[in-house]
C-alpha cells in the first residue's frame, strides 16, 4: 500500500506552490488567479528516507459557484477515503471563510490524520494571525511558506509519522496492474480475460476501495491482475472520478510489477496518461501501452505506424515500451497484451552476467569514447549489473563526473539493442574505479 498525502483546500491558498516544493518539480501551474489547477497532479516525494505521493487536489469544474464548491467537497471526501493523510491548507492572509469552514467540518468527521496547514506566513508579525485556525477544532496548526520553504520540513517531520509500514509482500507470482482513465475498456479487459462479467464497484462514501487482485491462471499463464477498473456512476462532477482513479492508480501502481496503461484509441494519449506513463517510470515498474477501442477508428497502411510514433512522441525519452493495438469489444488480441506483459516481466527481472556485459558493451565504449572535457579523457574500464528490483548498471571509471546526459542515453540505448529491455526503465551509474 502506497503512503498518499493529499493536499486539499479552496482555491487561490497555495496548494500548488506547496505540491511543486514537496515534489521538487514546477509541474503544477501557479498562478494568483483562483482555480487555474485542472488537471490532477500528482507525483513522488521523499523526507528523510520515507517517499510517499503527493496529490494535489487542485482544480475545480466551470460553473456556477455551487458546482464549483460542490467539487471542491467532493475531491475532499475522496481524499478522505484514499489518502494516508491530508494536508488542509488555509491562507493567513485571507482568514478564515465560509467555503474553509465548510472543508474543516467534513474532515473533523474523518478518522485520517488531518494537518491544518497555514500558508503565506511570510512574516513574523503574520505569526500572531494564525493563531485564529485553531477555532477549526482539528487540532495543532503548522505555520509554513510555500512560496520560500520555510516551516515544511517541521511539517513533514509529524506528517511521516502517520505512514503505515508497506508490508511484505508474500506472494511471488507477477503482478499485473490495468490502469487508464474512466472508459478506457479496463473492466471490459478484465471480464474478457477472466471469461465473466464481475460486479462494479461504485465510488459511493463510505464502501471498500481497496485494489482487488484476481488470480489469473489459464492458458499456461499464472498471474495476479490487480484491478483498478470499475468506478464509472454515482458521481455529478465528471472531473472528480478522474482525481477519484488517479488515487486507486497510485495504490495500484505501488503494488504491480508490470503497469499496463490502456489508452482510448479515439481520444489517443492525453495529460492524465502521460502522467501515470512518468509515475511507472519513476516507480521503475514495467509498462506495456494498450490502445483499446482499435476497431472505430478508420485504417490505412500507415495508421500504426503513425499513432506509434505520436505515442512515442508524448512519451519520450523513454520510448522503448511494446504498444499493443486491441478491441476488447471484438476480442481482437486480448491474449497478446497478457503475453506483452509477461515478456516484459521477464525483461524486469532479467539478470545480465558480468562478462558478457563487459564482452559487449566495453568494445562499443572503445569505439565511441566519451567526449573529452576540459581536455580530460573519460576511461571506463568496467561494467556490472547491480542487483535490484529493476535493472541497474555501474559503470566504473576514471572521472564520473565528466559523463553528461547525451552519453548517458547513448549507453541506455546500447544496453537496450544488445539485451532486450523493452518497456522496463534502466537506471546507469557511473563510479569512480
Amino acid at each position: 500500500m502506497s503512503n498518499i498525502v493529499a493536499i486539499v483546500g479552496r482555491p487561490n491558498v497555495g496548494k500548488s506552490t506547496l505540491y511543486n516544493r514537496l515534489t521538487e518539480t514546477r509541474k503544477a501551474i501557479v498562478d494568483d488567479m483562483s482555480g487555474v489547477t485542472r488537471d490532477r497532479h500528482y507525483g513522488l516525494a521523499e523526507w528523510t528516507n520515507h517517499p510517499f505521493t503527493v496529490v494535489d487536489t487542485g482544480g475545480y469544474v466551470a460553473g456556477s459557484d455551487d458546482v464549483f464548491e460542490a467539487a471542491i467537497r467532493e475531491q475532499v471526501v475522496i481524499a478522505i477515503e484514499e489518502a494516508t493523510c491530508i494536508l488542509f491548507i488555509v491562507d493567513v492572509t485571507t482568514g478564515i471563510t465560509d467555503l474553509d469552514d465548510e472543508i474543516a467540518s467534513i474532515l473533523r468527521k474523518s478518522k485520517k490524520p488531518v494537518f491544518v496547514v497555514v500558508n503565506k506566513v511570510d512574516n513574523n508579525a503574520l505569526l500572531a494571525d494564525s493563531s485564529v485556525f485553531y477555532s477549526f477544532g482539528l487540532g495543532e496548526i503548522y505555520t509554513i511558506s510555500s512560496m520560500t520553504g520555510s516551516g515544511t520540513g517541521e511539517l513533514l517531520d509529524e506528517v511521516v509519522k502517520t505512514f503505515e509500514d508497506v508490508p511484505v509482500e508474500e506472494n511471488t507470482l507477477p503482478k499485473y496492474a490495468i490502469v487508464g482513465r474512466p472508459n478506457v475498456g479496463k473492466s471490459s479487459l478484465i471480464n474478457a480475460l477472466i471469461g465473466r462479467e464481475r460486479n462494479i464497484v461504485t465510488p459511493i462514501a463510505g464502501t471498500t476501495r481497496d485494489s482487488i487482485h484476481i488470480h489469473y491462471n489459464q492458458y499456461g499463464h499464472d498471474f495476479m491482475l490487480v484491478d483498478t477498473a470499475g468506478l464509472r456512476k454515482k458521481t455529478k462532477v465528471k472531473e472528480n472520478i478522474e482525481f477519484y482513479s488517479v488515487m486507486r492508480t497510485i495504490k495500484a501502481l505501488e503494488e504491480a510489477d508490470v503497469v499496463i496503461l490502456m489508452v482510448d484509441a479515439v481520444e489517443g494519449l492525453e495529460s492524465q496518461d502521460i502522467n501515470i506513463f512518468h509515475l511507472a517510470e519513476k516507480n521503475k515498474k514495467g509498462i506495456v501501452i494498450v490502445v483499446n477501442k482499435w476497431d472505430l477508428i478508420e485504417k490505412n497502411s500507415k495508421t500504426i505506424k503513425v499513432f506509434e510514433e505520436q505515442i512515442r512522441e508524448k512519451i519520450s525519452p523513454f520510448t522503448d515500451v511494446p504498444i499493443v493495438f486491441t478491441s476488447v469489444h471484438e476480442k481482437q488480441r486480448i491474449m497478446k497484451v497478457i503475453e506483452t506483459a509477461n515478456q516484459v516481466y521477464t525483461n524486469r527481472s532479467k539478470k545480465v552476467s558480468t562478462s558478457t556485459l563487459n564482452d559487449v558493451m566495453l568494445p562499443i565504449i572503445e569505439n565511441y569514447p566519451p567526449p573529452a572535457l576540459k581536455g580530460k579523457h573519460v576511461k571506463i574500464k568496467y561494467v556490472t549489473q547491480i542487483s535490484g528490483v529493476a535493472p541497474m548498471f555501474a559503470f566504473f571509471c576514471n572521472l564520473p563526473q565528466y559523463i553528461k546526459e547525451p552519453y548517458r542515453r547513448f549507453i541506455e540505448n546500447k544496453l537496450r539493442e544488445n539485451f532486450n529491455f523493452s518497456g522496463v526503465p534502466i537506471q546507469i551509474f557511473f563510479r569512480q574505479k
